[in-house]
């Protein structure tokens, strides 16, 4: 297929059973409004689900989405996988028939765990309200994904980088293994609905009230903002190679069955800095994804510049008369259960050869300091090159500085535990100090 391809010619190489090569190579060819209309035909307009949906006419619904009401507790089956799935028939009678100030529903916080069963969450909120609304089912999801119960706890925030501890000789030793380092989380602006429950109008303010915090950044985050509406192949082509073009929307995904792709690409897009170092996505599956990277194991330069970042989002919205969205007990909010807290993953592409020929001793090390490392080759698998992507496992019931610290300070003993192999000590050895 040509670069003129029609929406409908791509939709009927579907039809007919083409491979997943002549899909993909069809797809790429396309606009991000041509590839908008094709997942729409892909969308749930059909007037039931699998799972016992009607579609009943939401207010929210679009040409491309329509919301599923379910009169009664979805039959699960095996195939699905979510903590929602396990929690909704205990309170189903409680919730049935609640929704916020804005119209979000019980069926429209379970629809992509409902018809897309392989999620682990499984639940979405359409707004701030919701969480309040719907806490009978979010508390016990957010407990069993995340072990933190928010009937008894409170989230601290620590925002200022000087607390984090980075001393000259382990900067200089992330230098030798650190390939680079990346801290992301989302914001969220108050008073606008979240995308899985957004109006266009809501999509819309939120994007300018994001483009005024990006005009107000200063010296290295000064940047340019990219909306995704009409962005030409050039542009979308490069940022795709810079790996700053973020998903579109796919069945599989939790944006497309909660509504968070409706109307896509409409006041979506993407900002980053000159040096690239600062990167920020607006209205995917949050207001805004906030992401601070660079290359090497300066940690500590990261995390300040995603506090600055932080920092203004939060000063500027207060300056629109409103403020970012968060609680003393869940942190700053968000759409999805498993980014609430801090929503901050913190990782650094690190290479271990040696560690990387004992895989269980490097996953050990990883557990004992709250770690997640993920290797090319899949689970359990040595990584290519023995290069690994390791993060922090916890987001929530932690300050963002207790997590970078953490990260800081596991990273330092895989390394020491690199250094050890390589100079002839035994795993087995390495393990025992482990226990």
């Amino acid at each position: 297929m040509g670069a003129a391809t029609s929406v409908s010619s791509a939709t009927a190489v579907l039809v007919e059973g083409a491979t997943q090569q002549e899909i993909t190579a069809a797809f790429a060819t396309f606009s991000p409004e041509q590839r908008a209309k094709l997942l729409g035909a892909l969308m749930p307009s059909a007037p039931e689900s699998k799972y016992g949906g009607a579609s009943r006419g939401d207010a929210k619904d679009t040409d491309d989405f329509k919301y599923f009401t379910y009169d009664a507790c979805p039959a699960f089956t095996a195939d699905h996988k979510s903590l929602m799935a396990k929690e909704l028939a205990k309170v189903w009678d409680e919730l049935k028939d609640k929704k916020t100030g804005k119209g979000y529903t019980l069926s429209n916080v379970i629809q992509t765990g409902v018809e897309t069963p392989h999620l682990g969450v499984g639940c979405t909120a359409g707004d701030e309200e919701a969480w309040t609304v719907f806490a009978p089912l979010f508390y016990p999801v957010i407990k069993g994904w995340h072990g933190y119960d928010p009937e008894t706890s409170t989230h601290p925030v620590d925002l200022n980088a000087e607390n984090v501890v980075l001393s000259d000789e382990n900067a200089a030793l992330f230098s030798k293994y650190v390939v680079s380092t990346r801290i992301r989380a989302a914001r969220n602006v108050s008073g606008y609905g979240l995308p899985a429950g957004a109006t266009d109008d809501d999509r819309e303010a939120v994007k300018v009230l994001l483009t005024k915090a990006f005009d107000a950044f200063e010296g290295e985050l000064k940047g340019t903002f990219y909306p995704l509406e009409g962005m030409d192949k050039k542009t979308e082509d490069e940022l795709q190679a810079e790996g700053f073009l973020f998903q579109k929307p796919s069945l599989r995904n939790l944006l497309t069955m909660a509504g968070a792709a409706r109307n896509w690409p409409k006041s979506r897009g993407i900002f980053h800095n000159a040096a690239k170092t600062a990167l920020c996505w607006v209205n995917e599956e949050d207001h805004c994804r906030i992401i601070s990277m660079e290359k090497g194991g300066n940690v500590k330069s990261v995390f300040t510049r995603f506090c600055e970042i932080s920092k203004t989002l939060s000063t500027v919205a207060e300056s629109q008369g409103t403020k970012l969205m968060h609680s003393e007990k869940l942190g700053y909010l968000g759409t999805c259960p498993s980014n609430l807290g801090t929503g901050l993953r913190a990782s650094v592409m690190i290479v271990l050869p040696k560690l990387n020929e004992h895989v269980d001793l490097l996953e050990k090390i990883c557990d004992k300091f709250d770690l997640q490392p993920r290797g090319s080759a899949g689970e359990h698998s040595a990584a290519v090159g023995g290069k690994w992507d390791v993060s922090n496992k916890q987001r929530l019931g932690f300050s963002e500085v207790q997590l970078v610290q953490k990260m800081i300070d596991g990273i330092q003993k895989l390394i020491g535990f690199e250094e050890q192999l390589a100079a002839g000590k035994s795993a087995d050895d390495l393990a025992k100090e482990l226990a």
